[in-house]
């Protein structure tokens, strides 16, 4: 049987972030993509200059049209802005009985640009977070949804992980992207065991999508079948490659993507 994911994202004009590095993502791990396309957004490898949020009831109409009809075995849900999306999603998620669900709080876009409004903090925390089989932040989101420091070291980052729990999802895989040291240090907190998982750190400024692109890793491995853990280790796999390859393609004048075809390309 063919494995389904959905991604419930923005997308992203310049193709490096959002639904597009989804859809690559899916596609490169032989997982069929679909979509539900939360805003708009007019951006490229520099930044974000504009923003079209879809109406809520339009993000519901697409939930159901996708859900109705395709047999999804995981989601991924990345930017969504406003609280009336916000809640359009979870209803979904409840009327639907979705579990394998990967939620990346995209709070910040690469370029610095914010992408989700100060107001639907809260909503995302009470109404979407609990509603997730993991959440994946990087260390400045995580640290805005804690409101504290950002974190500096593994423990620290263990701690946030571990309050983080509390707001109701099984699983939390913390990102240590935007640390510094040799090793790029990612940890997956669960309610009994915590995981390390450490790569290489690469220096490139290529990391636009990243983020996007490792959620739905994790998603594409939960369709087809993987454990959590299992899924969470070949997705940090696959986005280092990506990371490592993207260097051999030449894509607009600031934070270029990572190469998600460098298997095939």
């Amino acid at each position: 049987m063919t494995p389904i994911a959905v991604t419930i994202a923005g997308s992203d004009s310049g193709g490096g972030a959002g639904i597009q590095a989804d859809l690559k993502t899916f596609s490169a791990l032989g997982v069929y993509g679909a979509s539900v396309i939360t805003a708009l957004t007019a951006q490229n490898t520099k930044g974000v200059t504009a923003i079209h949020d879809a109406p809520a009831e339009f993000i519901a109409a697409q939930i159901d049209a996708v859900f109705s009809d395709l047999d999804v075995a995981a989601v991924k849900i990345g930017m969504v802005s406003q609280r009336a999306a916000i809640e359009a999603i979870a209803a979904g998620l409840e009327r639907w009985r979705l579990r394998k669900v990967v939620l990346d709080p995209v709070m910040i876009a690469t370029s610095g640009d914010r992408l989700l409004a100060p107001d639907a903090i809260d909503v995302l925390k009470r109404a979407l977070i609990p509603r997730a089989l993991v959440i994946t932040p990087n260390l400045p989101e995580a640290a805005a949804l804690l409101d504290s420091p950002i974190a500096e070291s593994e423990a620290q980052m263990r701690e946030q992980g571990e309050r983080l729990l509390a707001l109701g999802a099984p699983a939390v895989l913390i990102k240590g992207g935007h640390g510094s040291g040799a090793e790029s240090v990612d940890l997956l907190v669960e309610a009994t065991s915590v995981t390390r998982l450490a790569a290489d750190r690469v220096a490139t400024k290529n990391t636009h999508g990243t983020g996007c692109t490792l959620s739905s890793a994790v998603a594409a491995g939960l369709a087809k079948g993987a454990d959590l853990a299992a899924a969470v280790r070949d997705a940090k796999s696959y986005v280092t490659a990506a990371l490592v390859a993207s260097e051999r393609i030449k894509i607009g004048s600031g934070h270029g993507p990572v190469h998600h075809f460098h298997a095939w390309w």
